[in-house]
């Protein structure tokens, strides 16, 4: 093993750059510990933690697989930690999720579904199914975890902030293979230790959908090509994605029917949405501190809230995605597959098992289409006429989504409009805080809809 000293100051340099650690800019101390190493073909992969203990409060735990080399391996100098001195002469230390000689050992631990020291491994399908032999490449768009592709048959999804406890996406894609269910992909292999005394997933591997295509770039492309059009309304440009739209209703309806299957459905109480209602409030005062332009909105805004707290029959809650946005949906040859069942990255995993309405999902999906409709205009300036038309593919393609929900779940979500617009206000005080803090320049977005929403009279 890599001597602890020896590593803690790279750690404690090398963390803060990367992108998937969420307490950039937070003084805080760090401490790594060994996890585990992977059995497999030398040199060794050793998994470590590093906890975070912030100034201000507040801990993560984040995973670190690492390799040592004794000499420079120039094909891995963008993930090099560092170097250390050991018992035979120096070892360079580097991100071992980028090391194609390596990452086989996670897959071979699959295929033998191993229990290994401190690592348990699970495979879901025949061992023929995990494609050891084939390279990895790590996928470099990823936030918040580390995926890689081995070949065009599988994705290994690495986290990186580790929880204790169920994690939901396994949990999620299992039950739902189970089932036979039709948009999710299939869930071949995952690795987990023990944290706190709890079980701590470490890794899932999945079938790769080949050919497929995230639907946020469909629908980005979809308004370039109504906005290349000078004349032609969005149902008659070229790249008209209404269709799409319609049959990613119909997909998420299904997923939602597939969930509560596999984990049941429960009506709301009062108290439930009470303190739903309050949450929601919550995440407004906190906004108003960071996002100055919503106190106009704000008494708009408490009233949606306290409609949604207030409301009486209807809502039933289940299992849900939690995070469900345009580029969480992929579109296939055959059909719709949603991915990415972990819920909000930033909630506590055991809020991300809790039971929600279906009607979170759809305002997330309906805010993805707001997004998709406005960024041309955002960046290429307020224009009035670009404006109209970002709007009407919006709206257009909102109605698509709702009606192919409603074909498929039997009832039409925009028939409990307060509920809605209560979940799709938070969702874009959510946005607004986001963008006041990363991209100033596309506020405007969720601010115009906040505007729409903190309207008594306004659609939904």
């Amino acid at each position: 093993m890599i001597a602890n000293e020896h590593l803690q100051p790279l750690v404690e340099r090398w963390l803060p750059t990367q992108r998937w650690f969420a307490g950039k800019g937070r003084p805080a101390s760090v401490r790594v510990v060994p996890l585990a190493v992977l059995s497999g073909s030398p040199p060794a992969v050793e998994l470590w933690t590093a906890r975070v203990d912030y100034f201000d409060g507040g801990a993560e735990v984040y995973q670190l697989p690492l390799v040592a080399h004794p000499n420079p391996a120039d094909s891995l100098d963008h993930v090099l930690l560092g170097s250390i001195d050991g018992d035979d002469g120096p070892l360079y230390i580097y991100d071992a999720l980028h090391d194609k000689d390596v990452t086989p050992a996670w897959l071979e631990g699959m295929r033998r579904a191993s229990h290994d020291g401190a690592l348990r491994f699970t495979r879901y399908v025949d061992p023929d199914v995990i494609p050891v032999d084939e390279p990895s490449l790590v996928i470099t768009a990823e936030q918040s975890n580390t995926s890689l592709m081995y070949g065009d048959l599988a994705i290994l999804k690495v986290f990186r902030r580790l929880q204790a406890g169920v994690n939901p996406d396994i949990e999620i894609h299992a039950a739902l293979g189970e089932r036979g269910a039709r948009h999710i992909a299939r869930m071949l292999g995952s690795v987990e230790t023990e944290l706190d005394g709890q079980p701590c997933a470490l890794a899932m591997l999945q079938e790769f959908m080949t050919t497929a295509t995230d639907g946020w770039e469909l629908a980005k492309a979809s308004v370039r090509d109504l906005m290349a059009e000078a004349d032609l309304h969005a149902e008659e440009a070229g790249g008209d994605f209404a269709g799409e739209a319609h049959r990613l209703g119909e997909a998420i309806a299904e997923t939602h029917a597939d969930l509560a299957g596999a984990f049941g459905v429960t009506p709301a109480t009062a108290a439930d949405l009470a303190a739903g209602a309050d949450a929601m409030r919550t995440r407004l005062d906190h906004a108003l501190t960071v996002v100055p332009a919503l106190a106009e909105l704000a008494d708009g805004l408490r009233n949606a809230f306290d409609s949604f707290g207030e409301t009486r029959g209807g809502v039933v809650l289940q299992r849900i995605h939690g995070d469900l946005h345009l580029g969480q949906a992929l579109r296939t040859v055959h059909r719709w597959v949603i991915i990415d069942f972990e819920g909000e990255p930033m909630a506590e995993l055991a809020a991300r098992r809790d039971p929600d309405s279906p009607l979170r999902d759809i305002a997330g999906m309906l805010r993805s289409f707001e997004y998709a409709g406005h960024h041309r205009v955002i960046e290429n300036g307020l224009d009035p006429q670009l404006s109209y038309r970002a709007a009407e593919w919006t709206q257009r393609n909102r109605d698509a989504f709702c009606d192919g929900y409603t074909a498929a779940a039997g009832f039409d979500p925009r028939d409990q409009a307060m509920v809605l617009r209560a979940f799709e206000a938070d969702k874009a005080v959510y946005e607004a805080v986001y963008e006041a803090r990363n991209r100033p320049s596309w506020l405007p977005i969720p601010l115009a809809s906040l505007a729409r929403l903190a309207h008594p009279e306004g659609p939904a």
